[in-house]
């Protein structure tokens, strides 16, 4: 962020040679490992967990966590790199790897003391253990104060009864960050941030949710059946859970932000190549004022998301308040990625709307982006409040 001239505030987006590096890097990886298996996985609906263990070794699932947790300590500017490179060619991969970022693992980051971070963390960051996060459930999704799980202190120990759903690892997560109810329904304080592990009695997975789109990213229930967790697995205090949550759903913006704009430059790549090749009428179809102004559309807006993307990262970075901007950039960058991914499809004519082409996919996958994590209604109440607020 820089100060001009007249005293107003800018902001540079100049590209660092670790950036380039770094997207480098996710580029070849997904070429490699992910491209190959695209199709399948989101056929079988199968969750690839071999490819976040080599992910975890790239040290791409700790991006943001410190070295000394194990961590590969970078900025929310290569955070988004990461996403995007990974989101052009699978928005599944780039989904799971988004969550398990910034909402577990950042979760954690941000809220556990110095003995839960040395505890988690680094199993976190090397994916020697996958990240779930649970918030939402079947009658509260936006309406989140009135959950119904709760956690009840008996002795040393708190007792966790409900379910949680639309959860991302929620089956394969080795650990969970859950927010409970301690309190009063409806109240903001009567909330609080519990850390359960896999294999505690008491936790386990329901229904595997089968969707349209992001299907190689596992949504399941979690179910707490009078699970029993010691009392040192609340992060920060008693009733914090809701007011941290808000915090981490903000920086969980920018992920699905970030998300959204690799699905939209995946597909608009996939249509930039396929308007130069296929020929109609003698000369290629991107010759043609319909199918270039799309294009066009297309590559001004991704632009556009792009730079309140990298303003609401670099708002994060410094530690600076940027709920409006995390919204706004979730809110435009997902409703382009659904255009983009629309127009790629009808750029494609009737290949578009085959599996042997990847732009149904991107159409599939990109819808995800405007309802997971706060809708884009929900975006627009929040943006709202700030600018009245202001």
């Amino acid at each position: 962020m820089l100060e001009t001239m007249d005293g107003s505030v800018g902001y540079s987006f100049s590209v660092s040679e670790n950036q380039l590096m770094i997207r480098k890097m996710v580029k070849d990886f997904a070429e490699k490992n992910i491209r190959p298996n695209v199709m399948e996985w989101d056929e079988a609906q199968h969750f690839p967990i071999e490819v976040f263990k080599k992910l975890g070794e790239l040290g791409l699932m700790g991006v943001l966590v410190p070295e000394i947790y194990g961590g590969s300590g970078f900025g929310y500017q290569e955070y988004v790199d990461v996403i995007v490179e990974v989101a052009k060619v699978c928005g599944s991969i780039g989904l799971s790897v988004a969550a398990h970022n910034s909402l577990c693992t950042g979760h954690i980051l941000a809220f556990a003391n110095e003995e839960q971070k040395s505890k988690w963390l680094p199993k976190l960051a090397t994916a020697e253990w996958i990240g779930a996060w649970g918030l939402t459930e079947a009658n509260t999704g936006s309406d989140a104060l009135r959950m119904m799980t709760t956690a009840t202190l008996d002795g040393d120990e708190y007792v966790i009864n409900g379910a949680k759903n639309w959860i991302t690892h929620g089956k394969t997560g080795d650990v969970a960050v859950v927010m409970v109810r301690t309190g009063e329904k409806g109240d903001s304080k009567g909330i609080s941030a519990i850390v359960v592990e896999r294999g505690t009695p008491g936790f386990s997975a329901g229904k595997k949710e089968n969707k349209l789109g992001m299907r190689a990213s596992e949504t399941t229930e979690m179910i707490f059946d009078n699970c029993r967790v010691p009392k040192e697995n609340l992060l920060g205090n008693v009733g914090e859970g809701f007011k941290q949550a808000m915090k981490v759903l903000d920086g969980g913006r920018i992920s699905i932000a970030a998300l959204s704009l690799g699905i939209a430059k995946g597909a608009y790549e996939a249509a930039v190549g396929y308007a130069k090749e296929r020929h109609q009428f003698g000369q290629p179809i991107a010759n043609f004022q319909g199918i270039s102004f799309k294009l066009a559309d297309m590559a001004t807006e991704i632009e556009a998301a792009e730079l309140l993307i990298r303003q609401a990262a670099d708002l994060k970075n410094r530690h600076l308040p940027m709920t409006k901007e995390s919204a706004m950039a979730k809110y435009f960058a997902s409703e382009v990625s659904v255009r983009c991914a629309t127009e790629a499809v009808q750029i494609f004519g009737g290949y578009g709307y085959t599996k042997d082409f990847p732009v149904e996919k991107f159409y599939r996958d990109s819808k995800l982006c405007t309802i997971g994590e706060g809708t884009s209604e929900i975006q627009k109440i929040v943006i709202a409040r700030e600018v009245l607020k202001d």
